[in-house]
């Protein structure tokens, strides 16, 4: 029976992080195509190609990715006792804590998206160019917890 735990959790580690890596490919994704959009004219067919762009990249990658890196996490989560008081898990607060941080980011860059397709530009290019730096920034957060501090 130990044997089918451990192998469950290889699966759903395996199925979060290629699932992780989708989503924060999105999450790079998008702020550029936020700025090639930038200086199209709103109700162009320049403006056009890339919101649908936006559209598909959202639709396809970005939410369902959110999704199911959520889902497999808190199964992992769960499997390693977080909902059960397991002790050790500071390194897991802090994951949780950053994977927040870019849920909301994720949800911020929708929004923004969603303002442009309407013909807004909210956000200057140089704006876009300093946001699309957070997901590596808090990836290199998430990694080193996962990684170093989780075994120290």
């Amino acid at each position: 029976m130990q044997d089918i735990i451990a192998m469950t959790y290889l699966w759903l580690k395996a199925g979060h992080v290629i699932f992780v890596v989708f989503w924060m490919a999105g999450l790079f994704m998008l702020p550029r195509q936020l700025i090639y959009v930038h200086p199209a004219q709103p109700g162009s067919d320049e403006e056009a190609l890339w919101v649908h762009r936006m559209g598909l990249l959202r639709k396809v990658i970005l939410t369902p990715s959110l999704v199911v890196v959520w889902v497999l996490g808190l199964l992992m989560a769960a499997e390693l006792g977080l909902f059960s008081g397991a002790s050790d898990l500071g390194w897991l607060h802090a994951k949780l804590f950053c994977v927040i941080l870019l849920t909301g980011y994720h949800g911020f860059l929708v929004v923004q998206a969603k303002k442009v397709a309407a013909g807004l530009r909210p956000l200057s290019e140089k704006q876009l160019r300093m946001l699309g730096e957070v997901p590596g920034l808090l990836l290199v957060v998430i990694v080193i917890l996962v990684v170093v501090i989780r075994y120290l």
